[in-house]
């Protein structure tokens, strides 16, 4: 259109009989560049390639292919019509074909939230290397694609927590400390073997050193609990503590599984409890993920009680419990501690809450005027209450986990190794 706009423009300032010589060529390209287009009635063929479902929080890839089917060179402006949520309004690609070109073409979305996304039509704006027109094509009806739980970070630290160099992403390879108590095999003794473990039977009857193995104790129960209450609402690059929460809850419940423990989930709100039965089946992962998918966040402060009844109902032994919620002060925690304390008593209960990354990021700033050193201050008094926070629940004999979102997941798996290789489940 700013073609056409331009050489009306032109016409108008040349004289009569060259403006209308120039019309008539001017009308004569633009028919022939009409004719280009529309002789060919699919002279363009576009798909889009949509996963099953995406990745909440992961870059997840999109792909689109783009055939030309005209007998020229074609240029072709691409828009996709993204989900509302993620508010893109400017999204597009410029791209050349040759005839009877195909090209496939990617691109990342990262979906902050869980739930249904509905990608429109791709469209396709084409005109010929004349330039005086463009057609519109459209391709594909409304496409709806569930958002999961982290299913990429599921499987990416499956394959670190397994892998040889697992430190790489900051999962800790933790020395045991004495024996598990379940047994696994007798072996003919090697170099490097503990001396404590030889067996003595074994050895006279066979003529050759051996040594007992131990393994992990397995069937242990592993509960993850996450609070949907207001304290998991706050945001952190574009999501909620408590999608974070969700994506941990995944990624430990697929390790737990993988060590032959069981895993289990609950959530707790102001109103009760929802509950997952610890399994150790590999399939019993699929429900977890359905199970998360489906959590509704809640606007009120949850009730702790509500969560002590239900694990005496639900769970008869005891467990490993984690607990992800959010405290802001001292008072705040002091106020459930009772609670805590009581689940304690039954269970190896952990509660995982947050750092508040803003304040941190304060504290590396020198201050240059008088607001800049009192909102430091006020920083700094935060923080040492968080630690506080720890401090209190340590006493108590309740483990803790003080964390930056971001690093979530590295973090709770460190504590469930160390809680195994510890013996303390």
């Amino acid at each position: 259109m700013l073609t056409l706009l331009y050489i009306m423009e032109y016409l108008l300032f040349l004289p009569n009989g060259m403006t209308d010589l120039c019309v008539v060529v001017f009308v004569a390209l633009v028919v022939i560049d009409l004719l280009l287009l529309y002789r060919n009635q699919s002279g363009v063929e576009a798909e889009r390639h949509l996963p099953e479902r995406l990745s909440n929080g992961d870059e997840n890839r999109i792909q689109f292919t783009i055939t030309n089917r005209y007998f020229f060179r074609a240029s072709l402006e691409v828009i996709d019509e993204l989900p509302v949520q993620f508010q893109l309004r400017n999204f597009w690609f410029d791209m050349t074909l040759d005839p009877a070109e195909k090209q496939v073409h990617s691109y990342s979305l990262r979906p902050t939230e869980r739930g249904e996304y509905r990608f429109g039509q791709l469209l396709v704006f084409v005109c010929s290397q004349l330039g005086f027109v463009k057609l519109k094509y459209s391709f594909g009806n409304e496409q709806m694609v569930p958002v999961y739980p982290s299913f990429i970070q599921m499987r990416k630290f499956e394959l670190i927590a397994f892998s040889n160099k697992p430190a790489d992403a900051g999962v800790k390879k933790i020395r045991r400390l004495g024996h598990s108590m379940e047994f696994d095999q007798i072996k003919e003794y090697v170099r490097g073997d503990d001396v404590r473990a030889i067996n003595w039977k074994a050895t006279a009857r066979t003529g050759d050193l051996m040594v007992n193995t131990y393994q992990d104790e397995r069937s242990q129960q592993v509960i993850n609990v996450i609070d949907t209450g207001r304290v998991m609402k706050m945001p952190f690059k574009g999501m909620h503590l408590l999608d974070y929460a969700i994506n941990t809850s995944l990624v430990i419940s697929n390790i737990v599984l993988l060590k032959d423990d069981k895993a289990g989930l609950m959530t707790l709100s102001n109103e009760g409890t929802s509950f997952v039965k610890p399994q150790k089946r590999r399939v019993h992962i699929r429900r977890i993920q359905e199970q998360l998918y489906n959590i509704k966040p809640n606007f009120l402060e949850s009730d702790y009680r509500l969560l002590s009844v239900s694990l005496k109902k639900n769970v008869n032994a005891r467990s490993l419990v984690l607990l992800y919620t959010n405290f802001e002060s001292l008072s705040s925690m002091e106020r459930q501690l009772s609670t805590l304390r009581a689940i304690a008593k039954d269970h190896l209960l952990v509660v995982i809450f947050f750092e508040n990354t803003e304040l941190t990021s304060l504290l590396d700033r020198e201050p240059g005027t008088v607001e800049e050193i009192y909102t430091k201050t006020v920083a700094e008094s935060f923080i040492y209450e968080k630690r506080q926070i720890v401090r209190t629940l340590n006493h108590y004999g309740i483990q803790t986990i003080l964390t930056a979102p971001k690093e979530l997941s590295v973090n709770a798996i460190n504590k469930y190794l160390e809680l195994k290789a510890r013996g303390m489940l």
